[in-house]
């Protein structure tokens, strides 16, 4: 089993990837959650575990900026809990619940590559070649009407002249 990839955060908030001996920003961070890399993140003098802050980091920023995954409500509903009686079992419960989320979230795209029996980009490059064969078809059609003289307007419809009918 790999050991733990550990980082280490200086009191100057720079982080130390100690897998790679680099420096590394708080967004390569989120990368290697992303990844789903296991890591945890150290103070540099006291060895202390910083890994719940720099993620709570990383959330506020993100919440900062676009569009907000945790609206004011929920945030304001989560803080009531601390030091609530039912405070362990909120975050247990969180935490099955996102799991149940991200499984039914699997299991719907599953179920969507079962249908669509490929991936969005094969998809996409199926549609494009149908459009494109549509596309080849309708200058078949037009070159081959080209040259051709059109019949004049209710000429169609019509084997008999007209009658005058000036008089």
């Amino acid at each position: 089993m790999a050991s733990m990839r550990v980082i280490k955060k200086y009191p100057n908030r720079r982080l130390y990837d100690t897998e790679i001996s680099s420096y590394i920003t708080i967004e390569d961070v989120r990368q290697l959650i992303v990844d789903g890399e296991e890591f945890e993140v150290r103070d540099a003098r006291s060895g202390d575990d910083l890994t719940r802050q720099v993620l709570l980091q990383i959330i506020a920023e993100h919440e900062q900026d676009g569009e907000p995954v945790l609206s004011t409500q929920l945030l304001s509903q989560i803080i009531r809990f601390y030091g609530d009686s039912l405070q362990g079992f909120m975050g247990s419960y969180l935490e099955r619940s996102m799991q149940v989320f991200l499984d039914q979230q699997q299991q719907f795209r599953n179920q969507m590559g079962g249908i669509l029996g490929q991936t969005p980009w094969a998809l996409m490059n199926q549609l494009t070649e149908r459009n494109l064969a549509m596309w080849n078809e309708f200058q078949r059609n037009l070159s081959s009407t080209v040259g051709q003289t059109p019949n004049p307007p209710g000429a169609a419809n019509s084997s008999k002249p007209k009658a005058d009918t000036k008089r």
